[in-house]
């Protein structure tokens, strides 16, 4: 079935949804640049925060090789889009002000470089997340929204320390596969996505699925969906469209509420 076919329409009726396109290099880099810059605002109000801890990028348009990450020590609620560095693979800060993390560095570029389809990706330490990564687990398929990961999500079994150095990153990369997420050990987890948009939705909604999963756990009430209907859910909400598409609600909200982000 086409994504489109799957919405019940009628006459006169405006699809509101729809992708973006762009008449130029410098249009595309910013209107991502502002939606990054949106996601972090998301995660602020979602508590997604730990002190200086955590990143997302956005590969550059026309420096493939480049990515647009968020500035060292800058409150996620804080960040506009000028605040976010252009860094090269080198680890330079080719354009902005600011610093950046070295971890974010070790790990986002191990995984752009291993991985040309990733547009943007997405590492914090929430408290559900990084909970369940402690676990060394894979979450089960108990919701209709945890089965977006069935089959799509992969665990780093092993923790030693941060992420500094490049083999590091090479591991995560690694281990994250061709999968949209990733737990890293006693870590936290970790997204990507072909649009800014995917990365960030998958991430909030893989968090809420790793609190969904401990209470459950807790409650002794796991009953995962049986394989066959995980796994034809996931074609059904786990495509990089429905990632795209659960984020613009968030998005119109986030601009609504707070519009200076997009400066």
């Amino acid at each position: 079935m086409n994504h489109n076919e799957e919405r019940v329409s009628g006459e006169n009726v405006t699809d509101y949804l729809q992708r973006p396109t762009f008449t130029s290099v410098d249009e595309e880099r910013q209107y991502n640049k502002q939606r990054l810059a949106g996601a972090f605002r998301l995660f602020s109000r979602f508590g997604f925060t730990e002190g200086v801890a955590g990143h997302a990028t956005y590969r550059d348009p026309e420096f493939k090789d480049h990515m647009w990450v968020n500035p060292y020590g800058i409150a996620f609620g804080k960040i506009k889009a000028s605040d976010l560095v252009l860094v090269n693979p080198d680890g330079e800060v080719v354009q902005g002000k600011y610093s950046l993390h070295k971890s974010a560095l070790m790990i986002h570029s191990a995984i752009h470089e291993a991985r040309p389809d990733v547009i943007a990706s997405v590492h914090l330490h929430p408290l559900y997340g990084k909970t369940w990564a402690s676990t060394g687990r894979l979450i089960d398929p108990l919701t209709q929204d945890a089965c977006a990961f069935y089959n799509d999500h992969s665990v780093l079994d092993e923790f030693s320390g941060v992420v500094y150095e490049e083999d590091e990153g090479v591991k995560v990369a690694n281990a994250l596969a061709d999968n949209k997420a990733i737990f890293l050990k006693n870590h936290g987890p970790l997204t990507v996505g072909q649009s800014v948009d995917s990365a960030a939705f998958w991430f909030i909604t893989l968090e809420r699925s790793c609190q969904v999963q401990l209470l459950a756990e807790a409650a002794g009430i796991v009953n995962p969906i049986p394989a066959k209907y995980a796994a034809s859910t996931a074609k059904q909400v786990g495509r990089e469209a429905d990632g795209w598409e659960n984020f613009q609600p968030l998005w119109e909200k986030i601009v609504g509420d707070e519009p200076d982000f997009l400066d």
